[in-house]
């Protein structure tokens, strides 16, 4: 059971009936063998014949694993096995040699198969996509092709029920869209026009006529396939520890085992077979395979629930990281906040005249109005803010767009204008000074104030800020209450914007108005006494994550910078996985420590039992190979949410 067998370079998942055949051809040998002669049906020599039939078929693959390790200079455990069972053979001790080789094939079979358990709940994804897709041919008719023959821009038919075959984007309809398989979302999201849709995910109540963006091999669920492969593949600090402890300590063994032959024998003048009898059991249970399959183990089986879960390690090594972190900093936009201004507040002006203004509902009419060709994102929130309240708001005319001040139209009889306060010259002074205030206080917040008159008069201000999402103030919470000592924020944003984010998140430590570079700087100054993750959006924070302890890209679906940069990303836009993270990466090094020191208690425990016990070799080969499993199947523990 070498680290090459474990890691799946060879094993049972990659040639399944080969190796399964092998090891029940092996049990059928041995019983025979062993109730034949037991019964007297089977005379010493044809009993024999099957055993060798065993150990032909119990130590295949353990003797090509062996000469692998030898051509390259190497000794791992299937040679410290092989040598065991050849060394009964020696000593006339056929049973015992085959039931060790029967233990050890059935061991490694069930090893790579409740291994492959984590690799299989990740391959599983790409069965949720289907085959074949409905498209919608150029003369209208619509004929099923297969996934992998889509070109981008083709158009698909997705009908309620059915699974999503391909990444794109939703040209027509409008539907709930089950993202679990892809985000880890629990609550189905709603898409329309515009919306993008992911393959493998189910279409619930509509259909949907999807225009293809991504070839089958380029889709998000491939690279998310792709990335937890490589992530299996790239060993955490303690597994590689291990590996490269497994070659030392069976040169040691093999030496030790060594010793147990010829210094007795050839010095204190003990019987051979007994002699070597001890030597061959001690080479099995001090044979580190429960030690060497510990971690890895318990690593896949943690990236695999992390999978599933919308969060993708790149690697085990950041698993590791992930337990150890003291502190976290967050990049604001996007990340604590959700990445574009909302109204928050319509007030109607009092004017020091004393006249009586609009309405709140008749303001946000007017802006609409003039907004309503805007491109500009704080004209977009404003126009989400009428059509949520239902409000009605007339065509404009004459649209006249001044950059860097707003925006003024015709609307009806009237003249519009909507903008900050360099659109309206000095009228601003007109406001009442309470309100005056007000302002200043909202501006000193962070907050967007724009102004709305009416033929020269100003009648109110629309208020926006960018919000802090929902689930922010339970993720931190819950990050507290699980010992994480420091937050940070790290903005470009104004200083005002980012105290207020930090203020409503109870968040000590803000910066604000950095460049890229600065950002670095700071996280570079903190990891030196601190264990850092930076969480951002993986395109502008890209230097900070590779900075950090531990780069986490937020709300990542779709975008290739993202899953390039970050050591760890979350799928969906969701903070909640934060804990998460964290939790499963603690559960994983206290199941990887659990299962080391298992393992060393098990090898002390059978090596002492063969000296003061005379422990025979077939009973050290079941406690050998026993705790291998028990390690094993603690590991895949981890698999559970």
């Amino acid at each position: 059971m070498s680290s090459e067998r474990n890691n799946g370079t060879k094993s049972f998942l990659t040639a399944p009936s080969f190796y399964a055949w092998l090891t029940i051809l092996c049990t059928i040998s041995l019983a025979v063998g062993f109730f034949g002669s037991l019964f007297g049906i089977l005379d010493e020599r044809a009993a024999k014949g099957f055993y060798i039939v065993a150990y032909i078929t119990g130590g295949y693959a353990g003797t090509v694993q062996s000469l692998k390790a030898l051509a390259d200079f190497e000794i791992n455990v299937d040679v410290l096995m092989i040598l065991a069972a050849i060394g009964a053979a020696i000593i006339d001790n056929w049973l015992e040699g085959a039931t060790l080789l029967f233990l050890f094939s059935l061991s490694n079979t069930l090893q790579d198969y409740a291994m492959g358990r984590s690799r299989r709940a990740i391959q599983s994804l790409m069965k949720l996509r289907p085959d074949k897709a409905l498209v919608r041919n150029e003369d209208g008719s619509e004929t099923y092709h297969s996934v992998e023959d889509l070109d981008i821009g083709d158009l698909i038919i997705v009908k309620p029920g059915e699974r999503i075959p391909i990444d794109g984007k939703v040209k027509s309809g409008a539907s709930t869209v089950d993202q679990a398989a892809i985000t880890g979302e629990s609550i189905p999201v709603t898409k329309e026009a515009g919306s993008d849709v992911f393959a493998a995910t189910m279409n619930e109540n509509g259909v949907l006529e999807i225009e293809v963006t991504r070839l089958a091999g380029e889709t998000t669920l491939a690279k998310i396939i792709k990335l937890v492969e490589e992530a299996q593949s790239k060993k955490a600090e303690t597994q590689r520890f291990l590996d490269q402890f497994e070659s030392r300590y069976a040169i040691g063994v093999i030496l030790f085992t060594v010793g147990l032959i010829f210094v007795p024998y050839l010095i204190l003048n003990q019987p051979f077979d007994p002699t070597f009898y001890r030597a061959m059991t001690i080479l099995v249970v001090a044979s580190p395979c429960a030690l060497i399959i510990s971690t890895p183990a318990s690593i896949l089986s943690a990236i695999a629930n992390a999978a599933r879960n919308g969060i993708l390690f790149k690697g085990g090594v950041y698993l590791e990281q992930a337990a150890e972190l003291t502190s976290i900093a967050f990049d604001k936009t996007g990340t604590l906040t959700i990445g574009q201004p909302v109204v928050t507040d319509i007030v109607s002006l009092k004017l020091q005249n004393g006249q009586q203004s609009a309405s709140e509902d008749q303001v946000l009419s007017w802006a609409a109005s003039a907004e309503q060709y805007s491109e500009h994102h704080l004209g977009a929130a404003i126009l989400r803010e009428a059509n949520e309240r239902n409000i009605e708001f007339e065509k404009s005319e004459n649209v006249k767009v001044e950059i860097g001040k707003g925006v003024q139209a015709r609307v009806g009889d009237h003249e519009i204008k909507v903008g900050n306060r360099k659109l309206f010259n000095g009228l601003t002074n007109e406001i009442h000074d309470e309100q005056q205030k007000l302002i200043r206080e909202m501006e000193e917040s962070g907050k967007t104030v724009i102004y709305v008159s009416r033929d020269a008069k100003l009648h109110g201000l629309i208020v926006l800020a960018d919000q802090v999402r929902e689930n922010a103030t339970g993720a931190l919470t819950k990050l507290r209450n699980m010992g994480i000592e420091k937050f940070i924020i790290l903005t470009g944003d104004l200083q005002g914007v980012a105290r207020s984010v930090a203020e409503q998140l109870n968040i000590d430590e803000y910066y604000a108005q950095l460049l890229p570079e600065q950002k670095v700087e700071i996280i570079k100054k903190i990891a030196h006494k601190e264990t850092v993750a930076m969480v951002g959006d993986g395109v502008n924070d890209a230097p900070a994550l590779a900075s950090s302890h531990l780069g986490i890209a937020m709300g990542a679906v779709g975008t290739d910078v993202a899953l390039e940069t970050a050591d760890v990303v979350l799928m969906a836009d969701d903070l909640e996985k934060l804990p998460y993270v964290i939790n499963l990466a603690r559960k994983a090094k206290k199941v990887v420590w659990q299962n080391i020191i298992f393992s060393l208690a098990v090898i002390a425990m059978l090596v002492l039992s063969v000296f003061f016990f005379d422990l025979p070799l077939p009973l050290g080969v079941v406690g050998h190979e026993g705790s291998t499993l028990i390690v094993v199947l603690n590991g895949l523990r981890l698999l559970r949410s």
